[in-house]
């Protein structure tokens, strides 16, 4: 099963529909005025100590036999896991990551953002 995990960061009061920023900015690479410019390599280099025991193909595509394997998407705005056949607990990681960079998960599976400010 292949699922998509997609991050990104409003500027403070802006908010927009989240679907349409999915669709543009995670999916098109759009830049959107409303979000905020991430750091990309930063996030990079978590990603690669948090994933260490997996095998880095590139800094951008990741494996680990009986785990799956995931490949990452950016633009300086957004961040996108694409996500083959991984547990939930390896997904959890993931959002522990990109939620120590201010970025709540966006599931377009179910089109829901879990904003951490409610």
């Amino acid at each position: 099963m292949s699922m998509d995990l997609d991050f990104w960061k409003y500027k403070k009061g802006t908010c927009l529909d989240n679907k349409e920023v999915y669709l543009k900015a995670c999916c098109d690479g759009q830049e959107i005025d409303a979000l905020e410019q991430l750091p990309i390599e930063e996030i990079l280099n978590k990603v690669a100590v948090v994933f260490k025991d997996w095998t880095a193909l590139d800094k951008n595509n990741y494996e680990k036999e009986g785990h799956g394997a995931f490949s990452i998407f950016t633009t300086p705005q957004i961040v996108r896991f694409d996500c083959y056949g991984i547990s939930g607990d390896d997904m959890n990681l993931i959002i522990d990551i990109m939620l120590d960079f201010g970025c709540p998960l966006y599931d377009p599976q179910i089109s829901e953002r879990f904003d951490v400010e409610k």
